[in-house]
């Protein structure tokens, strides 16, 4: 059951080519993302995010996320979510969990599932809270 929902706009604002030691070839990459969150949630991110594949044929991810900010209520504090996805048209295997027990401040409670949506206005971050 979700207790509290939160959609969080954002625009990743660092694209960060990062390496992975010990793998050959070019069948993974890796980056360090950088979001500004600036409605829902107002504040910023920090990503490592694993993609293999291509935007135009299909790819899949895998990131781990750590946000930080305040909420439209006041609340404020830091929490990691890890999110994935394989990205092909029509797939629906995007998923998202916040990670329980890596909130602080008022974010400390936080648990639940999370997912990344596109709209006319951009990309936003639902975030379900148990």
């Amino acid at each position: 059951m979700t207790a509290e929902t939160i959609t969080a706009r954002f625009d990743v604002t660092g694209w960060e080519p990062a390496d992975l030691p010990g793998i050959e070839g070019d069948w993974v990459g890796a980056v360090v993302m950088r979001k500004t969150y600036t409605e829902g949630l107002v504040g910023e991110s920090v990503a490592h995010f694993v993609s293999s594949g291509t935007e135009e044929d299909g790819r899949g991810y895998l990131a781990a996320e750590r946000i930080t900010g305040r909420l439209e209520d006041g609340r404020s504090g830091s929490v990691t979510v890890h999110h994935g996805a394989l990205q092909h048209p029509g797939d629906p295997s995007a998923f998202g969990y916040i990670v329980a027990g890596t909130g602080t401040g008022d974010f400390a409670g936080f648990r639940g599932r999370a997912r990344i949506e596109h709209d006319e206005r951009g990309a936003s971050f639902v975030f379900e809270l148990d």
